[in-house]
């Protein structure tokens, strides 16, 4: 439980610091820069450091530290409720990112902005984590810096089956996500958490999960086992194919590129009572003043 217990201060310690960063910024930046940049910079780097920690623990923590699945499962969800909490509305995955553009939600250039801090936060989080690990505070991570030199590939199963995975994964996570808008925070959030805690322990054993692309670039794309291209079609491409086809069935149209509504037709949401439209009117009109 030692080395749990290391992570649990390790988990408080990354939050609370991206928290500081997040209020400070706020208040010094102008708004732009701070939705755009910082805000997505900082809540990235909060959550793949986090995941980078969980990750070990699943590798790790079963036969060196006696805990199943069930414990790290459980981090997992009440760290995605933290994580809600203090975001501060920022979308921390390209995904979503892409899926605010295609709805037309988000201007090209501040979701490009956006793509990008969310890259950098990831890639800074793996960067603290290495480093992080190197300490050899616990057993974990003195194993843990031994495994990094030469880390195996995500990707636990074929290249097809890992791409239809994660395409399900992401499919499915962009239609809760959607159903979920303006619904109470508390609700939506919870919602949110259990729905991904369910994706990842589900498409863990396959792809380990991940349907964020920035994840998955600093997680995985440098180890050894699969191509770089296997590794894009998996964890790029097919989850943008979901991304665009979450957002046309949910629409019924793709904004950014065209307006028509191709599945539900749309309906008025005032009925007319029959007789009573503007033509029927002006024929009625008409008999009166034949009757006078």
């Amino acid at each position: 439980m030692a080395g749990l217990n290391i992570s649990f201060g390790y988990f408080f310690a990354v939050v609370a610091l991206c928290e500081v960063i997040r209020r400070v910024s706020k208040k010094l930046l102008p708004l732009q820069i701070y939705s755009n940049l910082v805000v997505e910079l900082v809540s990235c780097f909060q959550l793949a450091a986090c995941w980078f920690e969980l990750r070990m623990l699943v590798i790790i923590g079963p036969w060196g530290g006696g805990f199943g699945m069930d414990v790290v499962m459980t981090l997992f969800f009440l760290l995605f409720l933290i994580h809600e909490a203090t975001f501060d509305g920022a979308e921390a995955n390209p995904l979503v990112t892409a899926q605010q553009l295609l709805r037309a939600n988000s201007p090209v250039v501040a979701s490009t902005l956006k793509i990008l801090a969310q890259f950098g936060g990831t890639h800074l989080a793996n960067v603290v984590a290495k480093v992080y690990w190197s300490w050899e505070l616990t057993e974990f991570h003195l194993i843990q810096n031994m495994m990094a030199r030469d880390c195996s590939s995500a990707i636990q199963t074929s290249v097809s089956q890992g791409a239809s995975v994660e395409a399900a994964c992401t499919f499915l996570f962009h239609l809760v996500v959607m159903r979920l808008e303006g619904a109470a925070f508390g609700s939506r959030s919870l919602s949110k958490a259990l729905t991904i805690t369910a994706l990842v322990h589900i498409a863990g054993p396959y792809t380990t999960g991940l349907f964020n692309p920035a994840l998955a670039f600093s997680a995985t794309f440098q180890c050894s086992g699969n191509t770089l291209s296997e590794y894009m079609v998996v964890f790029w491409l097919s989850p943008f194919l979901a991304t665009i086809l979450a957002v046309f069935l949910f629409n019924g149209n793709i904004p950014l590129l065209f307006c028509k509504n191709l599945l539900y037709t749309q309906r008025t949401k005032y009925k007319i009572p029959k007789g009573k439209s503007p033509v029927d009117q002006q024929e009625n009109k008409a008999v009166n003043r034949q009757g006078k």
